[in-house]
C-alpha cells in the first residue's frame, strides 16, 4: 500500500477511535422509491446528516457535484459508481476513479450484488476499479450483497453469504469491505478475523425501530466491525439528526442502543 492510499484511509477512520461512521445517499435507481423517501430532497437531507457529524458521506458523482462543496474538509468524500436493479434492468459503473478524484473524494465505493448468473461480471467491476484506482493511490470502498436470485434478488444476510462477500472482497484487492451484518455475533467474529481488510456493516433494511437498528450495530461492533455506513436507519428516520448521533455514539463512544438513544436526545 502506497503513501497516498494510507493518507486517503486515515481521513476515512479519522476518529480517535479506529472506526468509522459513514452515511451514505447513494440510494440511486437500484433503490426504487428511494427518492420519495428521505432522500427526495437531496441538498436537505446531506445538511441533516452532517448535523450528525460522520466521518464520510457516501453519494453520486452528480450528487457531489450538486451539493458537496459545502461541506468540503467537514467529512471524507465517497463517491459511489455503480448502480444496479436485482433484475439487471439497470447495471452500469456510472463513475470511474478518476471521476472521484476530480471531484476531490477520498474512496470510490462500488457496489454489487453477487451469486446468480451475473456474479462474473460484477466480480470485474470491482477488479477493474482497483486497477484504475492504483495511479491515484484511490482506495476502493466495496459494497457487496448477496442476492437470492431463486426470490427476486432478495438481498440475503445469512453466515455463509456474507463470508462469500467478504471473500469476494479480498479476491479482489479492495481495500474496505462493506457487508451485510448476519445477525450471528459469533459468526461475524469469525469472518472478521479472517479479513485482512477493514469491514463496515451496512445499515440494513429499515428496521423496525431505530433501538433495533442500533443494537443490530452494537453487537456487529463488538464482533469486531469497523464501523458502519447507514442509509435508511438514518435518512429514513422521523429524527434525522438524533438517528445519526445515536449512530456515532454507538460506533465511536461504544455506548448500548439505549445510552445512544439517551445520548442523542440530550443533545438535541
Amino acid at each position: 500500500m502506497g503513501l497516498g492510499t494510507t493518507i486517503r484511509l486515515s481521513r476515512l477512520f479519522a476518529n480517535p477511535s479506529g472506526n468509522l461512521f459513514g452515511v451514505a445517499v447513494d440510494h440511486f435507481v437500484g433503490y426504487g422509491d428511494a427518492p420519495s423517501m428521505g432522500l427526495h430532497d437531496l441538498p436537505s437531507a446531506i445538511a441533516r446528516s452532517m448535523e450528525g457529524t460522520p466521518d464520510t458521506v457516501t453519494m453520486t458523482a452528480g450528487t457531489a457535484k450538486h451539493c458537496w462543496a459545502p461541506y468540503a474538509g467537514k467529512a471524507a468524500l465517497i463517491v459511489e459508481a455503480a448502480s444496479f436493479t436485482p433484475d439487471d434492468r439497470v447495471s452500469q459503473l456510472l463513475s470511474t476513479p478518476a471521476d472521484a478524484v476530480r471531484l476531490g473524494a477520498d474512496a470510490l465505493a462500488v457496489a454489487i450484488p453477487v451469486r446468480g448468473k451475473t456474479e462474473g461480471k460484477y466480480l470485474q467491476w470491482l477488479s477493474d476499479s482497483v486497477r484504475d484506482a492504483a495511479p491515484y493511490e484511490l482506495p476502493i470502498v466495496a459494497h457487496i450483497y448477496p442476492r437470492d436470485y431463486s426470490d427476486g434478488g432478495k438481498i440475503v444476510f445469512n453466515p455463509e453469504q456474507i463470508a462469500w462477500a467478504v471473500r469476494c472482497g479480498i479476491e479482489t484487492g479492495v481495500d474496505v469491505i462493506k457487508v451485510g451484518y448476519p445477525g450471528d455475533p459469533a459468526s461475524m467474529a469469525e469472518i472478521i478475523a479472517s479479513c485482512p481488510t477493514p469491514i463496515v456493516i451496512a445499515g440494513g433494511p429499515k428496521a423496525e425501530t431505530l433501538r433495533d437498528a442500533l443494537a443490530m450495530t452494537r453487537e456487529a461492533m463488538d464482533a469486531g466491525a469497523r464501523g458502519a455506513v447507514v442509509g435508511r436507519n438514518i435518512w429514513g428516520s422521523p429524527d434525522l439528526e438524533g438517528a445519526a448521533r445515536a449512530y456515532r455514539a454507538v460506533i465511536h463512544d461504544g455506548a448500548s442502543a439505549d445510552e445512544a438513544i439517551a445520548l442523542a436526545v440530550d443533545q438535541a
